[in-house]
């Protein structure tokens, strides 16, 4: 797994063209302010130890989040990190079973539409702690 992991002043996204043929079509537009957004490229190694993922995913969202004193994040598919690519349900599931569990966990979690390529609104500030990579 891959983890990119951008402290965001401004985050905002709005579907365009849908990847996966077996989803249902939807249009969507989200704007999130004061947000930690986490780029998960889910590989297909992980399909073997899923829970040993999510659980290493979860402690590096939840260091960053508090690095950057924010209980928002914002966990969005993107499989543009590594050449190796998890069956996109396993991928789906760690990102349902990352927020569940983050949630559960005190904080504000949401998912961008998956399946879905999206046009992304970004600001970023100037600070270190504000851009994390991870091979997890």
């Amino acid at each position: 797994m891959k983890l990119l992991i951008i402290y965001m002043d401004k985050f905002g996204y709005r579907t365009t063209t849908k990847t996966l043929s077996e989803l249902k079509s939807e249009e969507k537009q989200e704007t999130f302010q004061d947000v930690l957004v986490g780029f998960i490229h889910s590989e297909k190694e992980d399909e073997e130890e899923v829970d040993k993922k999510v659980k290493k995913l979860i402690k590096s969202l939840k260091w960053a989040a508090g690095k950057n004193k924010t209980k928002r994040i914002v966990l969005h598919s993107f499989a543009h990190l590594s050449k190796s690519k998890a069956d996109p349900e396993v991928a789906l599931s760690i990102l349902e079973k990352t927020e569940e569990r983050l949630k559960s966990a005190g904080y504000e979690v949401y998912q961008t539409p998956f399946g879905y390529f999206l046009n992304l609104e970004v600001s970023a500030p100037g600070i270190s702690q504000a851009r994390i990579f991870q091979d997890l």
